[in-house]
């Protein structure tokens, strides 16, 4: 649809570079404001709608030469692995599983977030990769709750019911769901060379 809108655009703009003349009527002019401002906008529009799309996708997010690694670690061959095993069994869609989990991360969560992704822009072309990545905050049990909540598996779980209390407190966040012990392997991208990657054949 992008195409034929910049297509439809240039089609639409020869007569009038042409023929200046055709301006001088009203018609002409309202055909010219629609040529020159509202197919561009729609068009700007499209673009930006198909590049959102197109940036919740694993392969856009691991186009960065520092994210190629975390995109390696969804190939671990190890069901402690947590973002492997959401990958290779499907709990997450495949395409999008970076976006699927990190949902409150730079172009997608609040105003600073979106400030932040613009700053990974900045620093990926202009400025200075760091060595080593971090999240800005503390993962958050909202992104894990969102698909496991209610599930069976998560509701009767013995460890989630350890104790009294417990459940109350990984739904306020005050025990972490990756943090407490329990969920803790995650992106190991330090240790994926010596680790086994699935499917075998990509070894």
């Amino acid at each position: 649809m992008l195409i034929a809108l910049i297509v439809a655009a240039l089609v639409l703009l020869a007569p009038l570079v042409a023929r200046p003349s055709l301006t001088i009527r009203r018609a002409g002019r309202v055909f010219a404001f629609v040529v020159i401002v509202i197919v561009p906008v729609g068009a700007g529009l499209a673009g930006l709608n198909e590049h959102m799309e197109r940036s919740k996708t694993v392969a856009f997010c691991t186009s960065c030469h520092v994210m190629e690694r975390y995109g390696r670690s969804l190939q671990v061959d190890d069901v402690d692995h947590v973002p492997a095993k959401h990958f290779q069994y499907n709990r997450v869609p495949r395409e999008t599983a970076c976006f699927a989990c990190h949902t409150d991360y730079t172009l997608y969560g609040d105003y600073n977030a979106k400030l932040r992704g613009l700053r990974h822009v900045w620093v990926q072309y202009i400025g200075h990769i760091p060595s080593k990545i971090a999240l800005y905050t503390p993962y958050n049990n909202r992104e894990c709750l969102h698909c496991h909540d209610g599930a069976r598996s998560f509701v009767e779980s013995v460890t989630h019911r350890s104790e009294p209390g417990r459940m109350d407190a990984i739904h306020a966040n005050r025990v972490s769901c990756l943090g407490s012990g329990c969920h803790q392997v995650v992106h190991t991208v330090d240790k994926l060379d010596g680790l086994a990657m699935w499917p075998k054949e990509n070894k």
